[in-house]
């Protein structure tokens, strides 16, 4: 998917407003809490994980780490993340860029509850170059979950 398509679906949703776009890099929760001038947890990361023949996507809260005993016990495998050749074969988006809308069919989109930590959060848009400024609702229903989960550390925990 690029960051077209994406563009293209949040002008048919209302929000095409929302979006951001950056000549510099976003790739990282850093780059692009530095470019959207936010708090990195802000930064809605999508990360991919395998699960059996396919994949799990879930949207979480940029500074949180897999709490990998929380995972195991929700999804009932090992976290094992894509490795960077699959990520754009499971998820459409380069490494970098990838984000929560639009999906491929086969590969379920989880939502962890630390989004719900901020009032707006800022995914990707299929490119390392963009976010844009959406409120947990309005992710949840832009990017329809699977569901909700809880698999990561608190922030607190993180070192």
């Amino acid at each position: 998917m690029t960051i077209e398509k994406v563009r293209q679906y949040l002008s048919e949703q209302g929000y095409l407003d929302r979006l951001h776009e950056f000549e510099a890099s976003t790739a990282t929760v850093e780059l692009a809490a530095e470019q959207l001038g936010v708090d990195p947890d802000q930064i809605a990361k999508t990360l991919g994980f395998y699960r059996g023949e396919s994949a799990v996507l879930v949207v979480a809260a940029g500074t949180r780490r897999i709490d990998n005993r929380k995972f195991k016990d929700h999804f009932g495998c090992k976290a094992r993340m894509l490795a960077h050749e699959d990520v754009e074969r499971f998820t459409g988006n380069a490494a970098g860029g990838v984000c929560p809308f639009l999906v491929p069919e086969g590969v379920e989109l989880w939502l962890d509850v630390s989004l719900k930590d901020h009032d707006t959060v800022y995914p990707a848009a299929g490119s390392a170059h963009s976010g844009v400024a959406l409120s947990w609702q309005e992710l949840e229903k832009l990017a329809p979950p699977a569901g909700w989960c809880d698999v990561c550390k608190t922030r607190e925990a993180e070192p």
